[in-house]
């Protein structure tokens, strides 16, 4: 299986004050998943776009907390691009949202 999975941010789907310059790279880089989706889609190529809306846990020592539902695991993250990657041809996933459950969006 190939799989090419792109990670973006909230800033993929809206900007916001201040930071025109991080929505405009996101922007583009989502346009490029969906273009790339639809070129190589057809040559089994998985192109699937992430929205990670929350801060990263980077703490080694408390990668098992939960920290309240206030930050996203890496490997949460990890296990979860895994499962994109697994998809059969038949249900592919091309855009999906990740945060904590404390997240306000």
């Amino acid at each position: 299986k190939t799989s090419l999975l792109v990670t973006g941010a909230t800033a993929s789907l809206r900007g916001g004050a201040k930071l025109g310059h991080f929505a405009s790279i996101k922007f583009a880089l989502r346009a490029l998943a969906q273009s790339l989706a639809r070129e190589f889609g057809p040559q089994g190529v998985h192109v699937a776009h992430f929205i990670l809306d929350g801060l990263i846990m980077g703490d080694p020592q408390k990668i098992d907390s939960n920290e309240n539902g206030t930050k996203i695991n890496p490997n949460d993250v990890a296990d979860t691009y895994f499962f994109v990657h697994q998809q059969p041809k038949s249900a592919w996933v091309q855009e999906l949202d990740l945060r904590p459950n404390m997240e306000k969006f």
